[in-house]
C-alpha cells in the first residue's frame, strides 16, 4: 500500500509556536525531491508536546498542503485509547490516507490490552491502520502473534507496520504472520539495507527530513533490486544516519535542517533541548561526507 521514502516529518517551532509557513514549505521540498509519502506528528514531529487541537492542526495543514499529490500517513498514535480515535477522527475529516499508530506507552498494557486498543481503534476510527512498533520508546512490544491476529479479525484494517525494532528477523516473522501483501516499512534507516532485502517495502525515514532525494534513490534502487547503487548510497548517507541520532531525537535532524533549509529554526520544546557541541559537529561532518553542504 505504501512503498519508497517516507519521511517522518520534524515540525518547525518558532517562539514557542507552530511555524505553518516552514512546515508547508518542507512539504514543497519533499514532495518535489520524490518523496513518496508523508508521515506528520510522530517522535521526530514532537507529536508528544502538542495539544490535542494543535496536533490535529498539523495534521490538517499537511494533507492540505500535499493536496493529493502523495498520500498523508498521519500520526494519531496516544497512550489513552479515546485520545488516539481523536485524532484518528480529525485526520480522516482532514482527508490522510491512513494512521500510524503506537501501542500505548507508559500503560504498559499485556498483549491482551493492545490487541484491545487496536481493535478499538480498527472498530472506530474509520482509517487503515499502520502499526507503529517502537518498544525502546513505548517499552510496549507489538508481538508478532498479536499483529497477525489483528490482520486476521480485521481485513483491510491492518495494512502495514513501521517496524522500529531494529531486529531484521522480524520481517521474515511478519511476512509469515500477516502476509506477503502486509506492507512492512522500516523505522530505522541505518537498517533499512537489509530490512528491504528481507521484504520491506519503504522506509519511515528521520534521514529524508534532511536528505529526500538521497533517500527516495536509495529506496528506488532497492525496489528496482539494484542493491550496488542502493550500497553506495547507503555508504553516503550511513554517517549521517549515526548522526541523527548522536543526541536526542529530534534535536539533530533540526539542526540539521537549519544548515540545509534556510529560514528553518533548530527550535525544539521542553524537555528537549539543543543537541551538544559533539552532536552537532558530527552532523556537520555527516552532510558534507553526504554532499549536502
Amino acid at each position: 500500500m505504501f512503498s519508497g521514502s517516507i519521511p517522518a516529518l520534524a515540525t518547525p517551532f518558532r517562539d514557542g509556536r507552530f511555524d505553518e509557513g516552514q512546515f508547508r514549505a518542507l512539504i514543497e521540498w519533499q514532495i518535489e525531491e520524490g518523496s513518496a509519502a508523508l508521515v506528520p506528528c510522530g517522535t521526530t514531529g514532537e507529536a508528544a508536546t502538542m495539544s490535542i487541537a494543535e496536533h490535529n492542526h498539523v495534521l490538517a495543514v499537511c494533507i492540505e498542503q500535499a493536496a493529493g499529490r502523495v498520500p498523508v500517513i498521519a500520526g494519531c498514535g496516544s497512550n489513552d485509547t479515546s485520545v488516539a480515535l481523536e485524532h484518528m477522527h480529525a485526520a480522516r475529516e482532514a482527508g490522510a490516507a491512513a494512521a500510524l499508530l503506537v501501542p500505548p506507552y507508559y500503560n504498559r498494557p499485556n498483549q491482551d490490552g493492545v490487541y484491545a486498543h487496536f481493535a478499538k481503534l480498527a472498530s472506530e476510527g474509520g482509517l487503515p491502520i499502520v502499526l507503529y512498533n517502537v518498544p525502546a520508546r513505548t517499552v510496549t512490544d507489538i508481538a508478532v502473534d498479536t499483529m497477525g491476529r489483528l490482520v486476521a479479525d480485521f481485513p483491510g484494517k491492518f495494512v502495514g507496520v513501521k517496524d522500529a525494532t531494529g531486529v531484521l528477523a522480524r520481517v521474515s516473522m511478519q511476512r509469515a504472520a500477516c502476509g506477503e501483501e502486509f506492507c512492512q516499512l522500516s523505522g530505522n534507516d541505518d537498517t533499512a539495507l537489509g530490512f528491504m532485502a528481507m521484504g520491506g517495502s519503504g522506509c519511515v525515514s528521520v534521514t529524508a527530513n534532511v536528505a529526500p532525494r538521497l533517500c527516495a534513490e536509495f529506496q528506488a534502487a532497492c525496489a528496482g533490486g539494484n542493491y550496488e547503487a542502493a550500497l553506495v548510497l547507503q555508504d553516503r548517507l550511513f554517517p549521517l544516519h549515526l548522526a541523527l541520532f548522536s543526541d536526542a531525537s529530534p534535536g539533530p535532524v533540526k539542526y540539521a535542517l537549519s544548515k540545509v533549509r534556510p529560514g528553518f529554526a533548530p527550535e525544539l520544546r521542553l524537555p528537549m533541548t539543543e543537541p551538544s557541541a559533539a552532536s552537532k559537529a558530527a552532523v556537520d561532518a555527516a552532510l558534507a561526507h553526504a554532499g549536502l553542504i
